[in-house]
């Protein structure tokens, strides 16, 4: 069994959260879609560390992708997820704003 996914809480207000997101070799994420209770969630996320094969993220539709590193979309309105990663890890910035 893959080791854990290990997620750091850097700030946290009503808004806005920043999140460092360690995903470890064999970690994939399935499509989904990330609820929320009221308004409008768009994340921003930046690939600090690309794992060396796999680890590729997917989204039904980006707001943009610059790189294959940095992507905005909206996680509340279109399935997103990562493929497995096969050899090495992923290291990610994420930065979710909620809007009303």
């Amino acid at each position: 069994m893959p080791a854990k996914v290990k997620t750091r809480i850097l700030f946290h207000s009503k808004r806005l959260s920043i999140y460092l997101v360690h995903y470890p070799e064999g970690h994939k994420i399935g499509p989904h879609l990330d609820m929320i209770s009221e308004g409008r969630l768009y994340k921003l996320n930046y690939v600090l560390l690309k794992p060396r094969a796999g680890g590729e993220f997917f989204c039904e539709k980006n707001m943009f992708n610059l790189f294959g590193r940095l992507y905005l979309f909206r996680p509340d309105l279109y399935q997103h997820g990562v493929s497995k990663i096969e050899r090495g890890s992923r290291w990610l910035l994420s930065f979710a704003l909620t809007r009303s």
